[in-house]
């Protein structure tokens, strides 16, 4: 529910006040938070604590793969147009996220 709602504001706010804002709402970790929440259903104590600390590593890593795409797409998308730049960039995400993960693991233990 917190992940509609940041996806439904940052889509109202992007389209009456422009895509960066829009861009900083929909950044909002609604969706993080809501799994988060969603964990505390399944586990409790240590467990969750356990949980929630291998979620945020992943979610670091999201994050950081993030960045790198809408570095991507903003440059992309005006060399390209949208289209292509927006399928090159996702396809640089589904190359980097993977390599980011496995690079940080050494790092995230």
């Amino acid at each position: 529910m917190l992940g509609g709602i940041a996806v439904a504001l940052s889509t109202i706010l992007a389209k009456n006040s422009g895509g960066r804002l829009g861009g900083i709402l929909g950044a909002f970790p609604a969706v993080y938070l809501a799994t988060i929440l969603g964990l505390s259903l399944d586990y409790k104590g240590s467990d969750l604590l356990l949980a929630s600390i291998q979620l945020s590593k992943g979610s670091l890593v999201g994050m950081v793969a993030d960045i790198c795409c809408a570095l991507a797409a903003s440059y992309l998308i005006l060399r390209l147009g949208w289209k292509q730049g927006l399928v090159y960039a996702i396809l640089l995400w589904a190359v980097i996220t993977p390599v980011i993960y496995f690079t940080c693991l050494g790092f995230l233990k």
